[in-house]
């Protein structure tokens, strides 16, 4: 054979094949590659190797970088398999390298996530809403237990409900600490702030930081994500923390939502 595989695997390679559409071929011909087929040594050209890949799933893809090291300078390469991961979704860019390169073998709209900055008045249930997503898949992509599991941060991913939005778009490889996986992130408003400083600003002391929120916690008679969030929003004052809370909850009562 031409390409750069050991002779053990001669044979075992002889089964391999990659599908291509039909319309590649003329009218009558096969729409099968085969490493045994006689212009099989023309496959040894990068640039015709690329011309092939470049029409090939992710999951072919990854098939085709076996068949021989010569396959597989091409098709492991990394413009290649972001290419095949851009390409379902009419992506415009990818942005970032995941930590593994196992992060590129699926592409389902699973892999892809909104960005969305939590504000005041933001629920689980509010944004389910807003987004057309359903409230457990909001909580599960985020890893999180309960719904004041929003307060403790500053960002929720939203799962993609209309694989439209992807089109023409540019999504962000991150690893979220809190959801603890890496996704690819769109942005609809702008692009990621990774200068953004940390929630707590005005309390440099990390004792002094846990005896405040034990302190509000208690205060409030909620759990320590809802405390963190009420004295993020009141800039690191306690008073305004406790002030924010209740008003909140006055709200909450009238509005029926408490």
């Amino acid at each position: 054979m031409g390409c750069c595989c050991d002779h053990d695997d001669e044979e075992e390679e002889s089964h391999l094949t990659i599908p291509l559409s039909s319309s590649d071929f003329p009218s009558g011909e096969s729409a099968v590659i085969s490493p045994m087929n006689s212009n099989f040594s023309a496959l040894n050209c990068r640039d015709t190797l690329r011309l092939i890949f470049e029409k090939l799933s992710i999951t072919d893809l990854a098939r085709s970088s076996c068949v021989c090291r010569a396959w597989n300078a091409v098709a492991s390469g990394d413009e290649m398999v972001v290419g095949a991961f851009k390409a379902p979704w009419k992506l415009k860019e990818v942005v970032g390298r995941p930590t593994s390169r196992s992060f590129w073998r699926d592409n389902g709209i699973g892999k892809f996530a909104i960005s969305h900055r939590i504000s005041r008045g933001d629920s689980v249930a509010s944004l389910a809403v807003k987004y057309s997503v359903q409230l457990m898949d909001i909580k599960r992509l985020n890893n999180m237990m309960s719904d004041h599991g929003i307060y403790s941060r500053d960002r929720l991913l939203i799962p993609i409900s209309n694989p439209e939005i992807l089109i023409n778009s540019t999504c962000y490889i991150e690893m979220d600490t809190y959801a603890k996986r890496e996704v690819a992130v769109l942005y609809l408003e702008g692009r990621p702030d990774y200068k953004r400083g940390p929630l707590l600003n005005k309390v440099t002391s990390d004792k002094g930081k846990r005896r405040i929120i034990d302190s509000l916690r208690r205060s409030m008679q909620v759990d320590d994500g809802t405390a963190q969030y009420y004295l993020s929003i009141s800039n690191g004052n306690p008073r305004v923390a406790l002030s924010e809370f209740s008003s909140d909850l006055r709200w909450e009562r009238q509005t029926g939502l408490a």
